[in-house]
C-alpha cells in the first residue's frame, strides 16, 4: 500500500523507516525517500547532500535552523540538546 502507515505523502516507507532509524529527521527521511521513489535510488546516490554534519555547526547557527523549524526551548538548549532535537524533529 503506497504511504503506508505514514500516511500517503510517504511513497517510499522501508528508505523513510531505514533512515528514521539511523537518526534523520522526519523531514529529511521523507523528502529523501519521495525522492528516491521517483528519482530511482541511483540518481538520489549520486546527488548527495549538501548540508554539513550538525556536530559541525556552532550553537548559534544550530539555534536559528531550530528557529525556523519551530523547535520550541531552543534558547535554554545545550548544543547537543540542539544536535538531538533537530534530528528528531
Amino acid at each position: 500500500m503506497p504511504g503506508g502507515k505514514h500516511g500517503p505523502s510517504i511513497k517510499d516507507n522501508e528508505t523513510y523507516e531505514a533512515l528514521r532509524r539511523d537518526g534523520a529527521s522526519k523531514e529529511k527521511a521523507a523528502r529523501i525517500a519521495n525522492a528516491q521513489a521517483a528519482e530511482g535510488e541511483e540518481t538520489i546516490g549520486r546527488r548527495g547532500g549538501k548540508a554539513g554534519d550538525y556536530d559541525d555547526w556552532t550553537v548559534d547557527k544550530l539555534r536559528k535552523r531550530a528557529a525556523e523549524i519551530g523547535i520550541e526551548g531552543r534558547s535554554d538548549m545545550r548544543k547537543d540538546e540542539l544536535i538531538n532535537a533537530l534530528r528528531n524533529h
